[in-house]
Parts: C-alpha cells; sequence; structure tokens
C-alpha cells in the first residue's frame, strides 16, 4: 500500500520512533513538529501551516502540542481540513483514561469515531521513558528521588517503542481496525518498586517521595507546566492511587506480534541516563 504518512509530534518520544520504523520498512513519511524543518514549518496554533503539511498525504499520525489551553478544537479544525484534501486514515495517541466524548483528546476521539472514514485511537498507559526522558529524569539524577501522588498504586508502565510499532502496524495494515486500544505493559509496578528498580541498576539509591496531588501540582508549576496541565497530570495520580491504572491488555501482541518490553529490560538499556551528569 503506498501511502506518505504525516507523523505530527514526529520529533517527541513515539513520534521519531514511529518516523524510524515507517522508513526503515520503506513508508515514506513527513515529520510534523514546530522547528523540525524551518523551510517548511507546522506548527498547530498557524492554520496558514497546515496546508502543506498535509500535501499529498494519506495517513497522519497525531499526537497533541504542548498548549495552554484545551487543543481539541484546534486539532478537530485541523482535521476538518485533513479530510477535505483526501487523508483517509488516523491514529491518534491519546491515553488509557480518556475515553471516546471526554476531556481534551477524548473529544478528538470521538470525533474521529463520527467523522473518520479509517481510524484508530492507541490509549496507552504511562510511559516508561517518563523516567529516562520526562519530568522523572532531573530528580532521579540530582536528588535519587521519584515524587509522585501514587501512593502505592500501581501502573502497566509501557515504552515508547511499543507504543511506535503499534502505531506502525495499524497505519500500514490494509485494513484499518476502527476501534480504539489501551495498550500496557506486562507488568503492572509500584512507584516504589521502580525506585528500586532505578536504583539497583545503577548503584545508588533511589527512593519514591509521595506527595499530595497538590503539592505535585505546585511542583509541575514550578517546572514551567500551565496550571491546568499541571493540575490534570496530578488528578491522574491520585487515579493510580484509586487502583485505575493496575490491570493489563495484551494489544501490543495481538498488534504487532510480539511481546511488550518489561521494565527490568527499559531500566538496563537506560541506565546510563541516570549516571549521566546533568
Amino acid at each position: 500500500m503506498n501511502r506518505l504518512v504525516l507523523v505530527t509530534g514526529g520529533t517527541g518520544k513515539t513520534g521519531r520512533r514511529l518516523v524510524f520504523r515507517l522508513r526503515e520498512i520503506g513508508v515514506s513519511c513527513r515529520v510534523a513538529a514546530r522547528g523540525a524543518n524551518p523551510d517548511d514549518p507546522f506548527d498547530w496554533t498557524q492554520p496558514s501551516t497546515w496546508a502543506r503539511a498535509l500535501d499529498g498525504v494519506t495517513a497522519a499520525y497525531l499526537v497533541a502540542p504542548a498548549l495552554p489551553q484545551d487543543v481539541a478544537p484546534i486539532m478537530i479544525d485541523f482535521l476538518g481540513l485533513a479530510l477535505k484534501r483526501g487523508v483517509s486514515r488516523f491514529v491518534l495517541l491519546s491515553a488509557s483514561l480518556l475515553p471516546a466524548g471526554g476531556p481534551a483528546m477524548g473529544q478528538v476521539h470521538l470525533w474521529l469515531k463520527q467523522n473518520a472514514p479509517q481510524w484508530a485511537v492507541l490509549r496507552p498507559s504511562w510511559f516508561m521513558e517518563n523516567f529516562s526522558e520526562g519530568h522523572h529524569l532531573r530528580s532521579i539524577r540530582e536528588e535519587g528521588r521519584i515524587y509522585s501522588a501514587t501512593e502505592a498504586g500501581r501502573v502497566p508502565f509501557i515504552s515508547a517503542d511499543d507504543i511506535a510499532a503499534v502505531a506502525q502496524a495499524v497505519l500500514t495494515r490494509e485494513a484499518c481496525l476502527n476501534s480504539d486500544f489501551v495498550l500496557t505493559g506486562g507488568q503492572p509496578i509500584s512507584y516504589d518498586e521502580v525506585a528500586g528498580c532505578i536504583g539497583g541498576a545503577i548503584g545508588r539509591a533511589v527512593s519514591h517521595h509521595r506527595i499530595s496531588a497538590d503539592e505535585l501540582a505546585a511542583r509541575y508549576r514550578s517546572l514551567g507546566l500551565p496550571t491546568l496541565h499541571a493540575q490534570t497530570l496530578a488528578a491522574m495520580d491520585t487515579a493510580i492511587a484509586n487502583g485505575v491504572e493496575d490491570r493489563v491488555t495484551d494489544w501490543v501482541q495481538q498488534l504487532t506480534g510480539r511481546h511488550p518490553a518489561s521494565f527490568d529490560e527499559f531500566v538496563e538499556a537506560s541506565a546510563s541516563k541516570w549516571r549521566a551528569s546533568p
């Protein structure tokens, strides 16, 4: 199947891995991310940049931009233009706790379900890479601490590599599935266990520092996150504490033919990042 795939968020955790995978199997793709191509820029907040990004595109991978406002209306406007310009398949990166019709990506999910001829929504659990590339990396390096409001709640952390593998499979298969998929790793673990695993790999103590949701939101704000985003992330930690992420699905294996990476495998491969100087 000849496709030109637009990969929004193409320099991010899943996007850059998806671009690598698509090019490796000979599928043409266009990276759409702010700063990715100075000669042909793409900006979610500038609709004048959308048409050129969509030129010749038949399928699109959709990652929400990091903006202080609700991004659903912006993304839905973009999707309407994409349909008019001949894009027929859409794969949206959402989140495990966001069903169709819910806030933010839940609204985009619902729009795709009601309007797109071919669509899939990937709803992964929390990324393993949050510890090696995301907001936990600095505190692990500098303080030997992981801050969360998850208490003893467990999460089936999933690798961004596995999410990208699922995205590749869904984007390139002959028939689209027109469904959503909750994606998880193979085993739920607590943040206490995460800290112990990372500490064991790097040879120094790493602890899980339990804080309240309000304290966590304030911490996120101090790191530069908008207030609404900070509060949303903190509320998700509370949901984890209440057990909502303590489950496992087999969609990674069903859609890619391989088992998801384990957290131990991830830690072994990532240990050098936690040992490195800030």
